[in-house]
């Protein structure tokens, strides 16, 4: 199948589907497709469908009788059968479906599938039965079913445990965020500082760009404050409600102002299940529900501490929920009045700078490290990346570590690649390789992890002095990674 011109990147996901629809072999195949709303997963599905002449539906939340009704009225239209039909029961549906497939490999999407399966929670095992093996419906079709669905915690919960259809799937794709190189291209943002500003807003979701904002990019540094006031804190645009949009789009949160105090929480800097739990004024047991839920939606993500076990972090999976609870939930009475934009934002950019960009700098440095760095430069293949806290017992203190590199074990302890310390606004000089020499001295007296060839990471956002420079040249453990290297400019 030829991939649409107009459709940017998404290779990977093109050449899975391809291969998942064109597959030669007899029987029908079933598939399903997830990923966060804006990714893009219609466009890719619907292009599917048209490079191979297949048949799309997109369900809406509705009554199962009218569900019925308009999966018989959109069949019957791609069809165009001697008599209209008139499914009665979802068991019809989905052999109408196969029959499709008699002939040749064809694709049938059903797109926000969990909405049928919310209406009639039989749904599922119809389609189990329908998939049975040995079953003449299915012999005899090459229908490629694929279930597409943007509800994360339902679509998780479709293929695993004890679900019907685990084990009925040939194809599970999950279509992810564009990383922060294919966002700065996809915004067409040569600059790199300027990328991940407006990548600590927007992330890397397409629609933010040609839907949302309508391809309004920063044209160069100098736009960036006009940018955000134009766009993103602007209250006739969609992205000015699309962080609140989000959360009330999943289906399994209900009593949605504790998830919103669980994000504004994670936003003002309380990474930890006691810190959320303080600063909702309630027991931690009471906030391990509303965090499961949230990661489960894939709203919020836990990292498990490098150096203690049993101390994870939480930070905002999205970038947008994540600016809107640092930046315009706060004042948002005062955004909702046209003209205030301008006042607000100049009034929040240390908050910016503080609450957003900052970790956002720290993660992408972590994805840096973990699938752009050159495994020659850390020694090693990464097998994860995190951060940490390392304990110093002679200060009584801890030591922050922004970037973890933990490697491949094929001894006792595995060996820890690299440690790294991230700043956006900070000249880093020696100081910040002194800290760093100190935190793996620290590191190897804990004996968790094989220090031997640990490297040191300084990454930042405003360069590096000349004692730094001439401590990296001398010194063969020591990298400073600048942001041209991180979005592969350098």
């Amino acid at each position: 199948m030829d991939k649409p011109a107009e459709m940017f990147d998404r290779d990977f996901e093109w050449s899975a589907l391809t291969r998942f629809i064109t597959d030669p072999q007899p029987g029908a195949t079933l598939g399903v497709v997830s990923g966060r709303r804006r990714q893009g997963k219609t466009f890719l599905l619907d292009a599917a469908c048209r490079a191979a002449g297949g048949f799309y539906f997109g369900a809406t939340e509705a009554a199962d009788a009218e569900s019925l009704r308009r999966i018989s009225a959109a069949l019957t239209a791609h069809v165009q059968p001697a008599s209209p039909f008139h499914f009665a029961h979802w068991a019809e549906v989905v052999d109408a479906l196969l029959a499709l497939g008699a002939e040749q490999p064809v694709p049938v999407v059903i797109d926000e599938f969990p909405y049928l399966a919310k209406a009639n929670p039989e749904l599922p095992s119809v389609i189990q039965e329908a998939f049975r093996p040995l079953r003449e419906q299915r012999t005899r079709s090459r229908a490629r079913l694929l279930l597409c669905g943007s509800a994360l915690s339902f679509m998780g919960r479709l293929l695993s445990g004890n679900a019907p259809l685990r084990g009925r799937a040939g194809l599970e794709l999950v279509v992810r965020p564009l990383d922060h190189r294919l966002a700065a291209e996809f915004w067409n943002i040569a600059d790199a500082r300027l990328a991940l500003q407006v990548n600590a807003i927007v992330g890397g979701t397409p629609a933010y760009r040609r839907e949302f904002a309508r391809g309004d990019s920063p044209s160069g540094a100098e736009d960036f404050d006009d940018w955000v006031v134009r766009t993103v804190l602007n209250p006739e645009t969609p992205l000015f409600r699309e962080a609140r949009y989000l959360l009330a789009e999943e289906p399994d949160l209900r009593d949605t102002a504790l998830y919103l105090s669980v994000l504004a929480a994670v936003a003002d800097g309380n990474a930890t299940r006691g810190g959320i739990a303080g600063y909702l004024e309630r027991k931690a047991t009471d906030v391990a529900h509303p965090i499961n839920v949230l990661e489960d939606a894939g709203l919020l993500h836990r990292d498990a501490d490098a150096f203690r076990d049993n101390r994870p972090t939480y930070r905002i999976a999205e970038p947008l929920i994540g600016f809107y609870h640092a930046i315009m939930r706060p004042v948002w009475d005062q955004l909702e009045r046209p003209g205030s934009a301008a006042r607000v934002w100049q009034a929040s950019r240390r908050r910016y700078v503080s609450n957003v960009l900052g970790p956002r700098f720290e993660q992408v440095c972590r994805d840096w490290a973990l699938h752009h760095a050159d495994p020659d430069l850390l020694g090693g293949l990464p097998a994860r990346v995190g951060h940490g806290v390392v304990h110093d017992p002679k200060a009584r203190t801890g030591h922050e570590v922004d970037v973890a590199v933990i490697g491949i074990a094929d001894g006792t302890k595995p060996p820890l690649l690299a440690i790294g310390e991230a700043k956006w606004n900070d000249t880093m000089g020696i100081a910040h390789i002194e800290r760093l020499q100190h935190i793996r001295d620290l590191i190897t007296q804990a004996g968790r992890y094989d220090t031997t060839h640990t490297q040191l990471l300084c990454f930042s956002g405003a360069g590096f002095n000349d004692k730094a420079r001439t401590a990296a040249i001398s010194s063969a453990g020591i990298q400073l990674i600048g942001l041209p290297t991180l979005y592969g400019q350098a």
